[in-house]
């Protein structure tokens, strides 16, 4: 990607443009959902993690909530998939819950397309090839989000994250946005509860390497 300055600054004018118009066209979803959390789930109605980004910087991920803070006698979250509200399970079904990250794609710190920011505790398990997912924004859809989603392995999808940063362009941008809306709109490849198909990437690879030792 970096060899390629003019689409480049195409990209980053397009995710200003598209994301500024979304966030004004979509204002009175948005409101909408936030009363609704708020109404069935309390505060907080955003959810904000630490993500790394491009050149793995962290910024703050928005999103909206999903899950409620429900813990067990001991005082200990329960797990994501008992958390998980249907409020919550239909936001992620229709993508709704990722609407937030406009404002991030807004500030700079994602693009509309790239990979997807994965949890901060998952960076000392990249090998050197997946780590070339870091050396572009983190995207809301991206070229593993069109081939499985949630149900491709942890291998396939940043084998799929390394091969968009060396075969980028704008064009491969709009394919991708397009497919994605094809996808969302079908219900398509959309897993709501992700722990429910696939291990946790760190325990995953601390699981192969353990039994690598053995």
């Amino acid at each position: 990607m970096n060899n390629k300055p003019i689409q480049r600054t195409g990209k980053r004018a397009v995710d200003i443009f598209v994301s500024a118009t979304v966030l004004l066209l979509a204002l009175p979803v948005l409101i909408f959902v936030a009363i609704l959390i708020r109404w069935r789930m309390g505060s907080p109605i955003l959810f904000r993690q630490q993500r790394p980004g491009l050149d793995e910087q962290p910024f703050t991920l928005f999103k909206f909530r999903t899950m409620n803070d429900a813990r067990d006698a001991n005082g200990d979250r329960l797990a994501d998939g008992d958390r998980l509200t249907p409020l919550g399970k239909y936001l992620r079904r229709t993508s709704l819950d990722e609407l937030p990250q406009l404002w991030n794609v807004l500030r700079g710190e994602m693009s509309l397309v790239g990979p997807r920011p994965m949890r901060w505790d998952y960076l000392p398990y990249f090998t050197p090839r997946e780590r070339l997912r870091h050396s572009v924004r983190p995207g809301i859809t991206g070229w593993a989000q069109i081939h499985g989603r949630n149900e491709a392995s942890w291998d396939a999808r940043f084998e799929n994250d390394a091969w968009y940063v060396e075969n980028w362009s704008l064009a491969l941008d709009y394919r991708i946005v397009v497919t994605t809306l094809r996808q969302v709109l079908r219900g398509r490849g959309i897993v709501v509860d992700a722990s429910s198909t696939m291990q946790n990437f760190d325990k995953e690879r601390r699981a192969a390497s353990a039994k690598k030792a053995a």
